[in-house]
C-alpha cells in the first residue's frame, strides 16, 4: 500500500485505516470503493474520513479479503471513470476575500484565481449535512480558522479553513475564512442524492462575480 498504513480493529467485520493525510485518505477510500462496486471484495460500506477510513463488510472472512486487495492501492491518481466534475458557480465577494489576501500577500485577483485552478477531491463528509470537506487547495491558501467564529455564516458560502474548501449547505456557525457566495444547492431531501458532493466525486469551482 502507498505509504504508511495502521490497521486498527474496529469489530469482529470492520477495520479502521489510518493514513498520513486527507489526500492519502481520499484515494484508498476511492480505491476500496471500485473493488466494492466490481464486485471484488464484499464491503457493506467505506467511510472516509481527515486520516482514516473505515471498512464494514459482511463477515470475519470478508474483511481479510477486503484488506489484501487493498493492498493494491499505490498512487493517489484519480481513475480514469472519475471524469464527471461538479461545477461551482461563485461570486467572489466575501467578507474575508480582502483579508485573506493580505494574509497570503497576493491580490485578491489571484486568490480568486488560484482557488478556481484546482480540481479538488471531495475527501469526507461532516459538520453538517452536505458539508464536504475538499482537498486540493494551492498551499499558498492555507490560513488557520478564524480566531473566533461567526454566529451565523449563511447558506452558499464559499470558504476555506487550514488545507481545506468547502460550501456551507445551511446556515450555520463556522469559522472558515469567507471567499464568496453560490446559488447551488448542496443539501436537497428531494433528489436522489442529497448531497450535491458525495465523498469521491471532483469539484471545480467557476469564477461568476459580475464585473
Amino acid at each position: 500500500m502507498s505509504g504508511d498504513v495502521t490497521i486498527l480493529a474496529y469489530g469482529p467485520a470492520a477495520a479502521l485505516l489510518e493514513v498520513a493525510d486527507t489526500a492519502t485518505a481520499a484515494a484508498l477510500a476511492g480505491h476500496l470503493q471500485r473493488l466494492r462496486i466490481t464486485g471484488r471484495i464484499d464491503v457493506v460500506d467505506v467511510v472516509p474520513a481527515a486520516r482514516t477510513v473505515l471498512v464494514q463488510c459482511s463477515s470475519p472472512d470478508a474483511l481479510a479479503g477486503a484488506l489484501r486487495l487493498a493492498t493494491e492501492f499505490e498512487t493517489m491518481a484519480l481513475p480514469p471513470d472519475a471524469a464527471n466534475i461538479v461545477e461551482i458557480p461563485v461570486r467572489y465577494d466575501g467578507p474575508d476575500l480582502d483579508d485573506v489576501a493580505a494574509a497570503t500577500g497576493l491580490a485578491a485577483a489571484e486568490v480568486v484565481r488560484l482557488h478556481c485552478a484546482v480540481i479538488y477531491v471531495a475527501a469526507f463528509s461532516g459538520f453538517a449535512p452536505g458539508f464536504t470537506y475538499l482537498v486540493g487547495l494551492d498551499p499558498a491558501l492555507h490560513l488557520p480558522r478564524l480566531s473566533t467564529p461567526r454566529q451565523r455564516i449563511p447558506a452558499g458560502s464559499v470558504a476555506i479553513g487550514g488545507e481545506f474548501t468547502g460550501v456551507y449547505p445551511t446556515a450555520s456557525p463556522g469559522g472558515w475564512r469567507l471567499l464568496g457566495s453560490t446559488d447551488a444547492v448542496l443539501w436537497d431531501l428531494h433528489r436522489a442524492t442529497p448531497t450535491l458532493i458525495p465523498p469521491g466525486s471532483r469539484v471545480r469551482f467557476i469564477d461568476r462575480t459580475p464585473r
